[in-house]
């Protein structure tokens, strides 16, 4: 699937994972290939993404929303300050 991360000053990540873990509002889930198409509200903490290159990326984010559509996840967050 492709997958985009984006915050208000950056492009965080773009290109094709396998599996994305998502800190939801109402609990974490994550995405897979060809999953159904969904809209939620993210809250603080870790997304966790297995890229189709078998690499793990961790991202730690304040609060966000994601969107699955067509094979195609959006991202839109704000990062943890560090």
């Amino acid at each position: 699937m492709e997958l985009s991360i984006i915050t208000p000053d950056e492009t965080l990540f773009h290109g094709q994972a396998k599996l994305v873990q998502l800190p939801g509002s109402d609990g974490s889930f994550e995405l897979l290939d060809r999953h159904a198409p969904i809209i939620s509200t993210l809250s603080l903490g870790n997304i966790r993404v297995l890229t189709a290159g078998g690499e793990t990326i961790e991202l730690p984010v304040k609060t966000g929303v994601v969107e699955m559509s067509g094979n195609k996840v959006s991202i839109l967050a704000e990062k943890q300050d560090a």
